[in-house]
């Protein structure tokens, strides 16, 4: 006998709404996203789509009414439900527009929980555009199969970073090798440290030695080391984060998405 095809297909499109999905629920699509999927996947009405909205998991839903412009997608089922998102902060001095762009999209793949923009003395940038950021974040959960987007935090400048963080939070950073002895080797340091963690990620330029002394000072803060090469800032963060999910994140359970 012929196997039965799976439903929904793979070809399946995805797609992000800010509009609370549930069984029943009707959601209006226009704009880009009814520009991708009229135009780019040729939708139809009956057609599937799968639909998440950060909160309430993956719902699979049809098209209906789909004119030139605009269609609507009723919800049906839930396929899966939220994803449990290992307790992750990447602490990141803000880099040029496209680098920290990159960053956002990586760590969204990765299982990021949260992305935090810290303000150094060596920073060239000093604003961010987290609308971006966050859109570069829902283009890569709807790639990659996430169904909860990471939170994206308020730039604060390192002293308050350092003064109001939680001693019962891991705050790993990258400490560049010195003559003094940089941070440990980071495999090392993230067996040592399971649990809730965050990794602060310098410029391009590094810390200064104040900053480094304040950030050593901090009772949560544990110095790790990325190798022997200088890493550009944005590898920096995502080398580490994807360290940080194989030794103590979702990728150490070998467990694979539904």
């Amino acid at each position: 006998m012929p196997a039965t095809p799976a439903w929904p297909p793979r070809s399946t499109p995805r797609l992000f709404v800010e509009t609370p999905i549930g069984p029943g629920i009707a959601v209006p699509v226009d704009g880009n996203a009814a520009h991708y999927l009229l135009s780019v996947m040729r939708l139809k009405d009956g057609d599937p789509v799968l639909l998440f909205d950060g909160v309430s998991g993956e719902w699979l839903a049809t098209a209906a009414n789909v004119r030139k412009r605009d269609l609507t997608l009723l919800c049906a089922e839930q396929i899966r439900p939220l994803e449990p998102v290992p307790d992750f902060w990447l602490c990141v001095a803000p880099i040029k527009k496209g680098r920290i762009d990159l960053v956002a999209e990586k760590a969204c793949e990765l299982g990021l929980a949260r992305l935090l923009p810290v303000l150094t003395r060596r920073s060239v940038v000093d604003k961010l555009n987290a609308d971006r950021l966050r859109a570069h974040m829902i283009e890569a959960a709807e790639q990659c199969g996430r169904t909860a987007i990471p939170d994206i935090s308020p730039m604060v400048d390192l002293p308050a970073l350092l003064r109001d963080w939680a001693d019962d939070r891991i705050l790993f950073f990258a400490d560049e090798m010195t003559s003094e002895g940089g941070g440990a080797p980071i495999r090392e340091a993230f067996a040592a440290h399971p649990g809730p963690a965050a990794l602060l990620v310098g410029p391009e330029g590094g810390f200064t030695d104040e900053e480094r002394t304040a950030i050593r000072a901090c009772p949560a803060a544990v110095p790790v080391s990325l190798g022997p090469r200088i890493l550009r800032a944005e590898t920096a963060a995502i080398a580490a984060t994807a360290c940080w999910m194989a030794a103590n994140g979702d990728w150490a359970t070998g467990k694979v998405a539904d």
